[in-house]
């Protein structure tokens, strides 16, 4: 079949098999040259990545596997082909990411269920099992990312399904956005969400699941005192805060915090009694202090599936870009994560979880390129002159549209979209 990108209303209904290879591939070979040179005796060797199909989640697997020979573990939900439609774009990346880990000689396992649920969390945990012992490493686990985006939950303890929505609180949104694929402005809007719309999109998109993850983990004995776990957030500008901060989703993120400040309390406190700390982990750390931790990282703003649909995201997106480009200061998944691990959550030499530079709340600041107050300014204004006949020379409109189409597999350098193209992905 021949592949062409189906996209209504900033959302892609396809995916290309060999785009999506060509992508995942070249976030390898930036791991393998911005990592995998260190001598990192710090770097994780056992690894799990919930939600490792696409975006942040997928980057920070591949930076972890080819960047420092981790042997990974990678949770998600992903739809296979059908005989007259693509599979989604997560299933071509977990497969071309499990290939190229066994050419590579590196240990790989990708689960395909709902991450929400006890029976997945189970499974997961026997994967583990098998990925240490297959890689020769204890069962403990040295990293966990928590990066799930999926529109709805279901309960794992009441069967209740719940679903997300984007939505202002206390009164409605209007504001300017763009489309991406006709580079034209439109207006979104957004009436004011129902207290039963916060409470879904909490349960949905808060902090709760990745407890019962760690909870289940450490259950099943995997952590140790050295674990360290992290979660991503995004906080953004001023001016998206109406429908990001202040909206549905910010009382998600706030409810992630809460949940990373309960995880600290119960697994990594450095007061907990010794009898406690027996308890969680039998095998002790040699009577050194714990290094395990947990962290909210917070990341840039980048072209997602999910930031797609956001309104006004599009149109400050665009702006930022163009400016951040000029300083010579963007980047994508790959390399935001590869800043992650190196300067901030596995420097060369440094074990201690203190020393994992934070802000004042405790929270990585891998937004701080984006958030710089020179930046900011000059976001600021170019959105505020920009109209209708000057936005492909105010924005980078066209890059966000490549971002977008990529993270579908369309758009990639080198592929011939005019191709017959196995739907499977066998031949990626």
């Amino acid at each position: 079949m021949i592949i062409k990108p189906m996209v209504r209303n900033n959302i892609c209904l396809n995916s290309h098999p060999a785009g999506c290879a060509a992508s995942v591939r070249r976030q390898i070979e930036y791991a393998k040259k911005t990592l995998a040179h260190e001598d990192n005796a710090n770097a994780p060797k056992l690894v799990l990545v919930i939600g490792c199909s696409n975006g942040y989640g997928l980057a920070s697997r591949i930076a972890a596997a080819f960047g420092y020979g981790s042997a990974t573990v990678g949770v998600s939900r992903e739809k296979a082909a059908t005989e007259n439609h693509t599979a989604t774009p997560g299933f071509y990346n977990n497969l071309v990411f499990d290939k190229e880990a066994a050419k590579a000689g590196l240990v790989s396992k990708s689960l395909d269920g709902n991450a929400f649920s006890d029976e997945m969390k189970t499974e997961t945990a026997q994967a583990i099992r098998e990925a240490a012992a297959a890689a020769k490493l204890p069962a403990k686990i040295d990293l966990i990312v928590y990066s799930l985006a999926s529109p709805v939950r279901t309960d794992p303890k009441t069967g209740v399904m719940y679903k997300s929505v984007i939505k202002p609180i206390g009164a409605p949104y209007s504001g300017r956005t763009l489309d991406m694929m006709s580079g034209t402005f439109i207006t979104a809007s957004a009436e004011a969400a129902t207290e039963e719309e916060i409470f879904n999109t909490v349960k949905v998109m808060g902090g709760e699941d990745w407890e019962l993850w760690m909870e289940a983990l450490a259950n099943e004995g995997l952590l140790s005192p050295d674990t360290r776990a992290v979660a991503y957030t995004y906080l953004g500008p001023e001016l998206s805060w109406p429908i990001y901060r202040h909206g549905t989703i910010g009382k998600a993120k706030e409810d992630l915090e809460r949940a990373c400040r309960e995880i600290n309390k119960k697994f990594f406190s450095a007061g907990t009694s010794a009898e406690a700390e027996g308890r969680r982990f039998p095998s002790g750390n040699g009577g050194m202090p714990p290094n395990g931790r947990a962290w909210i990282s917070v990341n840039k703003a980048l072209v997602t599936r999910s930031s797609a649909v956001i309104p006004i995201i599009p149109f400050y997106v665009s702006v930022l870009f163009k400016i951040m480009k000029e300083q010579g200061l963007h980047e994508g998944c790959i390399e935001q994560i590869a800043r992650l691990y190196q300067d901030k959550l596995f420097r060369p030499g440094c074990t201690d979880k203190a020393a994992v530079p934070t802000d004042t709340d405790g929270r990585i600041r891998i937004d701080d390129w984006e958030m710089r107050e020179d930046i900011q300014w000059a976001v600021y204004e170019t959105m505020e002159k920009t109209t209708p006949e000057t936005v492909l020379a105010n924005t980078d409109i066209l890059g966000f549209r490549h971002d977008f189409l990529e993270a579908h597999g369309f758009d990639v350098a080198g592929i011939d979209y005019s191709a017959d193209v196995d739907l499977s992905g066998e031949g990626i």
